[in-house]
């Protein structure tokens, strides 16, 4: 039978004591790099409105891969600094929390970090609390036009979606750069969204049918709308 030195015994324990805190602090780690990947892959948004929700995860799908016209998307249209925006994504905020507040900014009127700092101080209530907070209800006038908001980024994408459609966009399919895009590109000025900047007003298609009803209405209007065309016009 084997005597073990007391120093032996000693160095044992205390070698299982640094295996056990090594393992404890690799453990530590992983939980932690899984948590900050949940935040920027995939969570529960909790804004009260399923369909806000599923756009907010498209939309960080689409920031994670498509960086550079997110980011004009959140300057050009939601009013955002280009250093708040970037600086967000190096505190591990996903795309997605990153345009809901500069969104909800928008609507009220506010600058984003404003929205930032509150959802920073009330993190664990979700994002449907800090809209309550900032004065638009599910179902308020101000809901309704932050949900028409999404339709207008998709619309800037290329994919428009009406509020409330039920569907699914891979932006892996219908990004920036791909052969899907184009088709639904197409769609940008559909006459369902007449409104929208992307609706493409001036569009020839649409000039000259304004032309044609000018046309119809009187001689004196079809021969100044048409600059000199009006005999051809008129024959139609």
């Amino acid at each position: 039978m084997t005597d073990w030195h007391p120093a032996l015994i000693k160095e044992n324990v205390m070698n299982k004591q640094a295996i056990r805190q090594l393992t404890l602090a690799t453990l530590l780690g992983l939980g932690l790099a899984v948590s900050a990947q949940a935040q920027t892959v995939g969570y529960n948004f909790r804004t009260g409105d399923a369909w806000v929700d599923n756009r907010l995860y498209e939309i960080n799908d689409y920031g994670a891969r498509y960086r550079d016209p997110f980011v004009r998307e959140m300057t050009g249209n939601y009013g955002a600094p280009r250093s708040l925006v970037e600086d967000l994504f190096g505190r591990n905020w996903s795309a997605g929390d990153i345009y809901y507040a500069c969104a909800i900014a928008h609507i009220v009127g506010i600058p984003c970090l404003d929205v930032v700092n509150d959802y920073d101080r009330n993190r664990g209530q979700g994002w449907g609390a800090v809209a309550k907070r900032m004065g638009i209800k599910p179902g308020s006038p101000e809901f309704h036009s932050l949900k028409n908001g999404f339709s207008r980024t998709y619309d800037h994408w290329g994919y428009p979606v009406a509020v409330d459609q039920n569907v699914h966009v891979d932006w892996s399919k219908h990004g920036p750069g791909n052969s899907g895009n184009a088709g639904k590109s197409g769609n940008s000025g559909k006459p369902d969204n007449p409104g929208h900047s992307n609706g493409h007003s001036g569009k020839p298609a649409q000039s000259g049918s304004a032309g044609s009803k000018g046309g119809g209405n009187g001689k004196g209007n079809s021969s100044k709308g048409n600059n000199g065309n009006g005999k051809g016009n008129g024959k139609h």
